[in-house]
């Protein structure tokens, strides 16, 4: 059992730090996108430094007061937030370390510190003439330390991997309060395990990261895009394929979007540009990025000339310029609002292999109608196998309408996904929303072994408490 971060530990912390790094934690420090929850915080902690952050850790193992680290506050399962108001933790928010501590673009290598932005991360690169190939819906808030410690992943995965494959090194405080030294620039490192990449995707239940090493890249010359209104998921996957063996490595996006997404764009958001009237039952996004000497534009009409003459699409627009294929990605980043403004009963982001997408597409929608009558929205990342399955009220109805039917929605999803060999925490990580799911679907050996590692790295359990793996007792 924790103890709380009541005035007596605030005194006691005060006094190792500087006067204006502690305060009382603010509504947007407590608070999480989806309004599930409600966070609770005795204190406070805004470090503007790694000495800092060790001294705050320190106090709390010694006082066996939990810690929430904190990054943006943009997570959807419940990782930036406690509940347990008996227990009220040290809310340690990195919102003021963002200092950008170097560049080596002859390395393509950045190094910064966990509270930049990941729209800060970019501006960084793209003014030493490259590119950080991470790029999420919430870019402009979400901050490194989070996006490391979600192992976040977006529309460019496909290109450019997770945040773990874009991360060379990090700089952490432990448990203990030690600080781990590893912001290395090495591609190739095999002295011992490979301890940045047990911290990358922990959500911070093993350390606080406070710093990085990012891998960059080279930015495209070329840039297009096009959106093609395809038969069905069978026949998105089918022009994917075609897709990797004329463009291979050019391809940054390969997005899947069902109707019900651009439907919910014309009921709450009828400012964003569609491109067909009425939407197709189904399209996909692809996006390219290719060397000088290289036409986007014509690649995209050839491969689309190629798939109309075998019946895999049947209508497209090809952008015609940096405008219209910035419409696109608007019309494919704003169906996350308009999701929250319709207001989903369950939401799921999972991920499967590819060729069981279809098929998982082709039976989770008779499999929920056995429960009740929905709206469904299926949109996600095709080409790296990631789903959002968001299952929603009819027209006129309101999610609370539904609660009762909200664990039975999510088992039925889950339930399909499992036995496809897919994973129920795709790219939003565990947090606490989902560590019954881990438990239900994790594989008991790899459970084991996570609960072995976070008893020897954190024995008291003062790393956010409850996150991922169920607090003890």
């Amino acid at each position: 059992m924790l103890n709380p971060a009541d005035d007596s530990f605030a005194a006691t912390l005060a006094a190792r730090l500087p006067e204006d790094v502690l305060g009382r934690p603010e509504p947007r420090h407590l608070d999480e996108p989806r309004g599930r929850w409600r966070g609770a915080g005795g204190l406070l902690a805004r470090p503007r430094n790694t000495e800092q952050v060790a001294e705050i850790v320190r106090a709390c193992a010694a006082a066996q007061v939990g810690i929430v680290p904190l990054g943006g506050g943009t997570g959807l399962v419940g990782g930036q937030v406690m509940t347990d108001t008996t227990q009220a933790p040290v809310i340690l928010s990195l919102e003021r370390m963002r200092a950008l501590r170097a560049v080596h673009p002859e390395e393509n290598v950045l190094v910064a510190e966990a509270g930049m932005t990941l729209a800060e991360v970019q501006s960084a690169a793209a003014a030493a003439g490259r590119t950080f190939g991470l790029s999420i819906a919430s870019e402009g808030s979400a901050r490194l330390g989070g996006i490391l410690a979600t192992n976040a992943g977006g529309v460019n995965v496909l290109r450019y991997g997770n945040a773990r494959d874009l991360c060379l090194g990090v700089e952490a405080v432990l448990a203990d309060a030690s600080v781990l030294h590893g912001l290395k620039r090495l591609r190739k490192d095999n002295a011992g395990y490979d301890l940045k990449d047990l911290l990358i995707g922990a959500e911070g239940t093993l350390g606080v990261i406070t710093a990085a090493s990012l891998r960059l890249h080279p930015i495209p010359a070329a840039t297009g895009a096009a959106i093609l209104a395809v038969r069905d998921p069978s026949a998105a996957l089918a022009l994917f394929a075609r897709a990797q063996s004329r463009l291979a490595e050019g391809i940054s996006a390969f997005e899947l979007i069902g109707r019900q997404g651009p439907a919910f764009l014309a009921e709450t958001m009828p400012e964003v540009r569609q491109p067909f009237a009425p939407p197709p039952d189904w399209m996909v996004l692809i996006d390219l990025g290719l060397p000088a000497g290289l036409d986007p534009a014509a690649a995209l009409e050839a491969l689309f000339a190629e798939a109309l003459e075998v019946g895999l699409v049947e209508d497209g627009v090809i952008a015609q310029s940096e405008a219209q294929r910035a419409q696109f990605w608007t019309l494919r980043e704003s169906i996350p609002e308009a999701n929250r403004r319709i207001g989903a009963i369950s939401s799921h982001d999972i991920s499967l292999p590819l060729g069981a997408l279809a098929e998982f597409i082709d039976l989770a929608g008779p499999a929920l109608a056995r429960i009740g009558t929905f709206r469904i929205n299926c949109f996600g990342h095709l080409g790296d196998g990631n789903l959002h399955y968001n299952v929603f009220p009819e027209p006129g109805g309101s999610r609370t309408e539904h609660e009762d039917q909200r664990a039975a929605i999510k088992t039925c999803v889950h339930d399909l996904v499992a036995g496809l060999g897919g994973s129920v925490a795709a790219e939003h990580g565990v947090g606490r929303l989902k560590v019954d799911d881990l438990e239900r679907y994790g594989d008991p050996a790899a459970l084991d072994m996570m609960r072995a590692i976070k008893t020897a790295l954190d024995p008291v359990g003062i790393m956010n408490p409850g996150a991922v793996l169920r607090t003890p007792g």
